[in-house]
């Protein structure tokens, strides 16, 4: 089990933190939406009604949109673009780095994954499929806000005595692209200040920072 631990622990961790913030979050938005309920005249939701309900939805989804874009975007970008001096980029004047080589040069090797070795259409997909899946959960999780969104919106709606609009209608909305530009700019605000601070700043330990003795002019953290 220790073992298990060490080997784990930062995934563990992470999902543990996420874990628990969601729980808080549902907790409050529960609470808070409730409140807005009460003060509107209407009666409240059980926990259960308001986990399928649009505000929660919208509150999540809009929330894991943002995130997921950042990661794809950051992912497929730092293929080809670079910033000198930064850990979080490969070396511009450096030559083709480990992560460049061709693993069809690999694909005698027993111990590489399934797709390398049966190569085709199959290892196209696998050498890609970060980026894909990560686009994949992007899309899915736009697609659940704008449906979580609009149910939100016409509940308001509704309670008003006005006309609901469609899925498609809601998200030519300014409310909709509001909700999800607002969390877009933050996080490439986010990732803009990693790639640049890390040229300048370091974290002893981390595989995130570049060792604490290495010049601002080395880019990488190797």
């Amino acid at each position: 089990m220790r073992k298990i631990l060490r080997n784990n622990g930062l995934s563990i961790v992470l999902f543990l933190l996420f874990a628990v913030f969601l729980v808080g979050q549902t907790l409050t938005g529960w609470r808070d939406h409730n409140n807005e309920l009460q003060e509107e005249g209407e009666a409240p939701l059980a926990l259960s009604d308001y986990l399928v309900s649009g505000s929660f939805i919208e509150a999540t989804m809009e929330n894991w949109e943002s995130e997921f874009l950042q990661m794809t975007a950051y992912v497929v970008l730092t293929v080809f673009l670079f910033q000198k001096g930064s850990a979080e980029s490969k070396p511009p004047d450096g030559g083709p780095q480990p992560v460049d080589r061709d693993p069809r040069l690999s694909a005698h090797k027993k111990d590489v994954p399934a797709p390398v070795r049966h190569g085709g259409l199959q290892l196209r997909i696998y050498e890609n499929s970060l980026g894909l899946a990560l686009l994949v959960l992007f899309l899915l999780s736009f697609g659940l806000h704008a449906i979580g969104g609009c149910m939100d919106y016409n509940e308001e709606l509704q309670r008003q005595g006005k006309a609901q609009l469609t899925v498609l209608q809601y998200m030519g909305s300014a409310r909709f692209w509001f909700e999800s530009l607002q969390n877009w700019q933050s996080e490439f605000l986010s990732i803009w200040s990693m790639v640049v601070l890390s040229i300048f700043l370091r974290q002893r330990g981390s595989p995130e920072s570049k060792p604490v003795d290495a010049p601002h002019s080395e880019t990488g953290s190797g």
